[in-house]
C-alpha cells in the first residue's frame, strides 16, 4: 500500500438490520484525495449471497438506521448549509427527503419503535455567536467569559455560548409533494407569504445550560432517554446521570432514571420491555474524575432510580471503543468487548456470556434481524466488510477492501514477549520483502488507554511498502488487557511503558534476523508522541524520531487542553516535582536524536503549544529538528484530515525518513 492508497480504506458503519434478517443497511466512508474530503453512500447488502447496490447518491451519506417496518432508512446528509440533517429514503428505491432543518445541525438520532417520531440532539447557540448572525465574523463575537472548566472541545473549539439539546419530530411523508424554497421577493415591502419549513417542526424537550447526548427511545415509544450532567459540580468531574422526556412535550420536565450520585460515566442507555434499563458506563471513583483504564461495563437497572448492578467485571472485561454499543435481545443483550487486539461480539445474559464472532476481527458496530446477527468488522486486509451470523456459521459477505487487496497488503506476525521484569507484552512486527537488513520503525500507540488491531493499518503498510520493517505493540497502560495491565502506568509514565516497547522491539530484533538492529526510528502520535519523546531522551540507539500531535509537558497541557483540567493530573499527578520528573519537556535537553514534530493548528486535545515549545527546545539545545505544522486539522488528522493533507504528511513523513533512514524505495 502506497500512500495514495489512503482512498481504498473503506470503513463502514453500524449496520441496520431488516428485522426480518433478509438485508442490512450500511454507510461507507473513505477518503477522496479529488474531493479533499471523506466520501460515502447508504448500500443494501443482501444477508444471504452478500449482494449490495447504492441506496443513496449524496457527498457523505452516513449513520444508517431503519423504520420499525423495515421501508425506510433514515440518514444523516449534509443541507444546503452544511449542516447534518436526517433524511429518509425507501429501502426499495427513490429519493431522499430532508426530514430536519435544525439550525445547529443534527448529531444524533433515534428512530421511535412505533416508526411515527424521530428523536434527536443539535447545538443551539447563543445568537450572535458561531454565525448565527449574518455579518457578525469569529472575530467580531463579544468575548467569551470562562468560569469553569469545560470550555474547549477537540474539533469544536470554543463551547461557551453553545449547548446539544434533545428535540423531537414526526416523520416525513415520503409520498407528499416536495418542499419548496420561497423566491426572492419582487419587492422589499411586499410579502407573498411565510417561508414553508423545509423539513416538519421539531419539538425541542430540553432546555437550560446542560448538554444532552445519546438519545434512545423508551419501548413503548412515549418517552425519550439521553444522558446529560446537571449536577453541582458537573464542572469538576466526569460523572453524568440519565434522564427521559415525554417524547412530544415541549415544556416537559427531565424524569431521573439515574442520578449523578451514582458515580458513573454512561455512554449508552436503552430501555427493556419489561421497565428496567441497561446501560454501557465506567466507574470514576469517589472524586468523580479516577478515568484512568476504567473499563466500560454493562449495567442494568430494575427500574428508575434503582442502583445500578453490575453484569460486567470492571477488572477483566472492557467493553470500550471502537463503535462501542449494546443491543436488547429477548435472552440478554450483546455488546462488543475490547481483548488482545481485537473486538469482538459477545452476547451477555444473566448466567455469563458466550462469544458470537472472534478470531481476527475488530467488531465495529453490530445488529439484529430474524434469525441473524450482523457485524460491520475490520480485517487484517480490509477498513470494513459486513459479515452475517446465522445457521451457516459466520460468513463474510463483502469485498469493500479489494481494491485496497490489489494495492498490496502485508500481514504481520504476532508475537507475545517476555519483558526485563517478568510481564509479557503483545504486539506485531511487519518485515518488507526481501532478505534485509531491513530499517526498522518502532511505532508507538495513543491513548494511552487504547490498543493497536489486527485491523489494517495503514501507518504500518505504507512504511512497509517503503522498504520498513514495523514494530508495534501493547505496552502497559494499554486497553485490552485488564484493569491491572491498563493502570500500571498512573502517576509513573514513562516507566515500566518505556521498558514494554524496548523490550517488545529488542526480542523482535532476535526473532527477525532481517531486522537491522543499528538503523532504527521511533514515532508516535498523543499519547505515543509522549512516549517517543521520552523515549529518545533516555535511550539513543535511535537514528531518528517523529513526535506527532504529542502530550509533551503536563503543566502547560492544564489550561490549554479540552481535557487537561483533569488528563494531566489523574496520569501524573499534581506533585509539582513528581509531574517534571514524567515530563519529556523537563528532559528536553538530554535528547540527541534528530526529531520532526507534526502538529496541527486546530488540535485542541494536544494543543500546537506543546509541539511549538519542544521544537524551540530542540532547536536551542542544537537537535536537528523540524516542525510540520497543518492549518485547519485538528488532533484526528491521520484518521479524519483532509485527504491531501493526510497525503502530504505521509510524504513529509517518509522524507525525513529518507533522509535518515534511507532504503532502495526510499531514499533522498
Amino acid at each position: 500500500m502506497r500512500a495514495e492508497d489512503i482512498e481504498h480504506l473503506v470503513s463502514l458503519s453500524r449496520p441496520a438490520v431488516h428485522r426480518s434478517g433478509a438485508f442490512a443497511v450500511v454507510a461507507t466512508s473513505r477518503p477522496s484525495l479529488r474531493a479533499n474530503r471523506n466520501v460515502g453512500q447508504l448500500w443494501r447488502v443482501d444477508l444471504q449471497d452478500g449482494a449490495r447496490r447504492r441506496l443513496t447518491g449524496g457527498t457523505s451519506d452516513r449513520s444508517p438506521q431503519l423504520t420499525p417496518d423495515g421501508a425506510t432508512a433514515l440518514f444523516l446528509r449534509a443541507d444546503e448549509h452544511d449542516k447534518p440533517q436526517v433524511w429518509a429514503v425507501r429501502v426499495d428505491g427513490g429519493e431522499p427527503v430532508q426530514a430536519t432543518a435544525q439550525p445547529g445541525g443534527v448529531m444524533e438520532f433515534a428512530v421511535s419503535p412505533r416508526g411515527d417520531r424521530i428523536a434527536f440532539t443539535s447545538a443551539v447557540v447563543e445568537r450572535g455567536r458561531y454565525g448565527s448572525v449574518d455579518g457578525v465574523s469569529a472575530s467580531q463575537e463579544s468575548p467569551r467569559l470562562i468560569t469553569g472548566n469545560r470550555s474547549l472541545a477537540n474539533g469544536i473549539g470554543s463551547l461557551i455560548g453553545r449547548r446539544t439539546h434533545l428535540f423531537s419530530a414526526v416523520l416525513p411523508d415520503l409520498d407528499a409533494e416536495p418542499r419548496y424554497a420561497r423566491a426572492a421577493q419582487p419587492h422589499d415591502d411586499e410579502t407573498v407569504g411565510d417561508d414553508e419549513p423545509m423539513a416538519p417542526e421539531s419539538v425541542q424537550l430540553s432546555h437550560g445550560d446542560f448538554d444532552h447526548v445519546a438519545p434512545a427511545f423508551s419501548p413503548d415509544g412515549d418517552r425519550v432517554l439521553c444522558i446529560t450532567a446537571r449536577h453541582d459540580t458537573r464542572d469538576d468531574d466526569l460523572v453524568n446521570a440519565v434522564v427521559e422526556f415525554d417524547a412530544t412535550a415541549a415544556e416537559g420536565e427531565p424524569h431521573i432514571v439515574l442520578s449523578s450520585r451514582a458515580g458513573l460515566s454512561v455512554g449508552q442507555v436503552l430501555g427493556t420491555p419489561d421497565g428496567g434499563y441497561v446501560l454501557l458506563a465506567s466507574k470514576l471513583g469517589e472524586s468523580g474524575r479516577d478515568f484512568v483504564a476504567r473499563s466500560t461495563q454493562l449495567f442494568v437497572l430494575e427500574h428508575a432510580g434503582a442502583h445500578p448492578e453490575d453484569v460486567t467485571d470492571e477488572d477483566t472485561v472492557d467493553l470500550g471503543e471502537p463503535g462501542s454499543h449494546a443491543t436488547v435481545v429477548d435472552d440478554g443483550v450483546l455488546v462488543q468487548e475490547r481483548r488482545r487486539g481485537r473486538n469482538r461480539l459477545v452476547h451477555v445474559t444473566g448466567g455469563g456470556s458466550k462469544e458470537l464472532i472472534g478470531g481476527d476481527f475488530e467488531v465495529i458496530g453490530h445488529g439484529v434481524g430474524d434469525g441473524v446477527t450482523v457485524a460491520t468488522v475490520q480485517t487484517p486486509t480490509s477498513m470494513g466488510e459486513v459479515a452475517v451470523l446465522d445457521e451457516r456459521g459466520l460468513t463474510v459477505l463483502t469485498d469493500f477492501g479489494a481494491r485496497l487487496v490489489d494495492a498490496g497488503i502485508v500481514e504481520p506476525s504476532e508475537h507475545e514477549f517476555t519483558t526485563r521484569d517478568g510481564s509479557v507484552v503483545h504486539g506485531w512486527v511487519w518485515v518488507p520483502e526481501g532478505e534485509g537488513p531491513h530499517p526498522v520503525l518502532l511505532n508507538i500507540h495513543g491513548g494511552p488507554f487504547a490498543q493497536y488491531g489486527v485491523g489494517v493499518f495503514d501507518e504500518a503498510q505504507v512504511a512497509v511498502d517503503a522498504g520498513y520493517a514495523v514494530v508495534q505493540c501493547n505496552p502497559r497502560g494499554s486497553a485490552g488487557y485488564g484493569h491491572e495491565h491498563g493502570a500500571a502506568i498512573k502517576q509513573a509514565m514513562g516507566t515500566v511503558d518505556m521498558h514494554d516497547v524496548l523490550d517488545f522491539l529488542d526480542a523482535s530484533l532476535a526473532a527477525h534476523p532481517q531486522l537491522d538492529a543499528e538503523r532504527m526510528g521511533i514515532m508516535g502520535g498523543s499519547y505515543g508522541g509522549y512516549l517517543t519523546a521520552w523515549t529518545i531522551a533516555h535511550d539513543h540507539r535511535f537514528t531518528a524520531a517523529v513526535v506527532e500531535r504529542g502530550f509533551l509537558d503536563p503543566e502547560s497541557f492544564v489550561g490549554t487542553s479540552d481535557i487537561g483540567w483533569f488528563f494531566s493530573g489523574e496520569y501524573t499527578g499534581t506533585d509539582a516535582e513528581a509531574v517534571r520528573a514524567q515530563s519529556p519537556m523537563a528532559h528536553v535537553d538530554a535528547v540527541r536524536t534528530p526529531t520532526l514534530v507534526v502538529h496541527s493548528e486546530q488540535d485542541w486535545r494536544c494543543p500546537p503549544e506543546q509541539g511549538q515549545r519542544y521544537f524551540a527546545a530542540l532547536q536551542r539545545h542544537g537537535v536537528e529538528s523540524a516542525l510540520l505544522l497543518f492549518p485547519g486539522e485538528d488532533h484526528e488528522l491521520t484518521r479524519a484530515g483532509q485527504p491531501r493533507h493526510r497525503l502530504e504528511r505521509f510524504e513529509h513523513i517518509l522524507a525525513w525518513w529518507a533522509k535518515h533512514l534511507p532504503t532502495p524505495k526510499n531514499h533522498a
